[in-house]
């Protein structure tokens, strides 16, 4: 069981088959239309493949231009790790976040696919919904729920006025449901799921602050209790376990530990990774690691110090994760 916990749910098998059947089809339909000179597939295989899948719809690339006004740079929401990210609104009035896959990306088709085929029937509250994707020449598109609340590296850790919205009660539910929607990607569905790039940014949040982990394009399908280890390092500086970053070893504690990290910064405020002109990079971890450090190496005149860190430490954990606080608990 993964170190977050197990999510209760009583539909998870029926989704998980459901899901890798999806898998089956998609495949199957792509692999009748590969060219049997160069094994890749052409747009019209990978269309038929979206067009197969549960759930998915498989959007033109006209109608995604008109509802993004041509991909107009004042609807740009962000930029990801494999292309930007644009607001829209479809024919039936939905809100829509629309992710073009720039030309360059390593994921390519094997990676949109997989993107695609892992994630069209997962369903979870703390998860991103996926509607659909667009193949249309060099085009690789998917169409995501939209998230008014723009995401935690804008907001929590954003501006001082943004960050005031944040009292420790939200806080709180916004920890909790992080924990929920990675316990439910890496227990609760077949081929679990590996994100490899929990961030700030890649938490999104809806109309009423509630979480959502976004970005499956750089997730890893695993089978059961299985380690990978990896060539080519993914991931967010300041975020990577220590052992992914040195060796390429790849398991879901990969996650657990940028949930840590990702934890630290919603506790403080603070980013995982700032940048100093004068002193550069500041790492959110060895800060806390060298607080935590001194104040047990320092003479007595600290000790006061340190035992307001360690109620504050304390008075944190039970304000995340126990609604029902006393003052016996804290100290």
């Amino acid at each position: 069981m993964s170190s977050l916990g197990r999510v209760k749910n009583s539909s998870s098998k029926h989704r998980s088959s459901s899901t890798f059947r999806s898998m089956m089809r998609f495949s199957l339909s792509c692999s009748k239309c590969f060219s049997s000179s160069s094994d890749i597939p052409t747009d019209n295989a990978l269309m038929q493949g979206l067009q197969v899948l549960q759930n998915v719809h498989a959007f033109s690339f006209n109608e995604l231009k008109v509802a993004t006004n041509a991909f107009r740079s004042s609807n740009k929401i962000g930029e990801g790790g494999f292309g930007s990210v644009y607001k829209g609104i479809l024919q039936d009035g939905r809100m829509v976040a629309i992710k073009m896959l720039s030309a360059g990306s390593k994921q390519g088709d094997r990676g949109f696919i997989s993107e695609i085929a892992s994630v069209s029937n997962i369903s979870h509250e703390n998860l991103v919904k996926l509607h659909g994707g667009c193949i249309d020449g060099p085009y690789r598109i998917l169409v995501y729920d939209y998230m008014e609340n723009g995401n935690l590296a804008q907001t929590l850790l954003g501006s001082e006025e943004k960050r005031a919205n944040f009292r420790w009660e939200t806080r709180r539910e916004i920890s909790l449901g992080i924990a929920q929607g990675l316990a439910y990607i890496h227990e609760e569905i077949k081929p679990r799921i590996v994100h490899r790039d929990i961030k700030a940014s890649n938490i999104l949040l809806d109309h009423n602050l509630c979480p959502k982990v976004s970005d499956f394009g750089l997730s890893k399908l695993f089978p059961e209790d299985c380690t990978h280890v990896s060539t080519r390092v993914a991931g967010t500086l300041g975020y990577l376990a220590p052992e992914y970053a040195i060796s390429g070893r790849l398991t879901r504690k990969t996650d657990v530990y940028s949930f840590g990290v990702l934890l630290l910064e919603i506790i403080s405020g603070r980013k995982a990774v700032d940048f100093d002109p004068e002193l550069g990079e500041h790492y959110l971890v060895e800060k806390v690691l060298l607080f935590f450090t001194s104040c047990k190496q320092q003479s007595s005149s600290y000790k006061i110090e340190y035992a307001l860190y360690i109620i504050g430490q304390r008075l944190v954990i039970y304000l995340l994760f126990n609604e029902n606080l006393t003052k016996a608990q804290i100290i």
